[in-house]
């Protein structure tokens, strides 16, 4: 099996990155509504909790969304992944990382004209106004303070996958 499929939810790691059900280079498909679900987004999920990415998984996967998800373990690894060539629809970012947080990230996506117009939700526990002013002054589009809870979680993460797969309309 390739080390960089994930077709059941138990990580398969590579290098430190890994990825749900594709390539690291996939092409973006643009987001697909059928039978009520969302199906193959590509999306780039940075966190360096292991147990946080597993949950947005478990929460990707309960809205319907199984394929066409990249993870990286921190910022340096989603930078890499970027610099290689993905295109993800849509970067789902953590703030506080070791090496290269989450700052650093938008500033890198913000500065290549290949990367500067992909939408990055900061999916973070942080709710501090400092955090949430630095963000946007470097170029988030949004930011969503993870919930405790899990059932929370999952409704928030399928807000933010309907709106970006429905409502949002981003240039071709």
């Amino acid at each position: 099996m390739d080390p960089w499929l994930h077709p059941t939810c138990s990580l398969r790691f590579a290098d430190r990155l890994f990825i749900v059900a594709g390539p690291p280079a996939v092409s973006p498909a643009p987001f697909r509504v059928q039978e009520d679900s969302l199906t193959a987004p590509t999306i780039l999920l940075v966190d360096d909790n292991p147990n946080d990415v597993e949950l947005a998984l478990d929460a990707l996967d309960a809205c319907g969304i199984r394929e066409g998800i990249a993870v990286a373990p921190g910022g340096t690894e989603a930078v890499a992944l970027l610099r290689g060539g993905i295109r993800p629809d849509l970067i789902l970012l953590d703030l506080k990382m070791p090496n290269m947080d989450g700052l650093a990230v938008l500033d890198a996506v913000r500065s290549d004209p290949r990367t500067r117009m992909i939408p990055v939700v900061m999916l973070t526990t942080s709710g501090e106004e400092r955090d949430i002013a630095d963000c946007y002054r470097h170029g988030a589009t949004a930011y969503v303070i993870k919930p405790l809870d899990f059932t929370q979680f999952r409704a928030t993460v399928r807000t933010i996958t309907d709106f970006w797969a429905n409502l949002n309309r981003r240039p071709t």
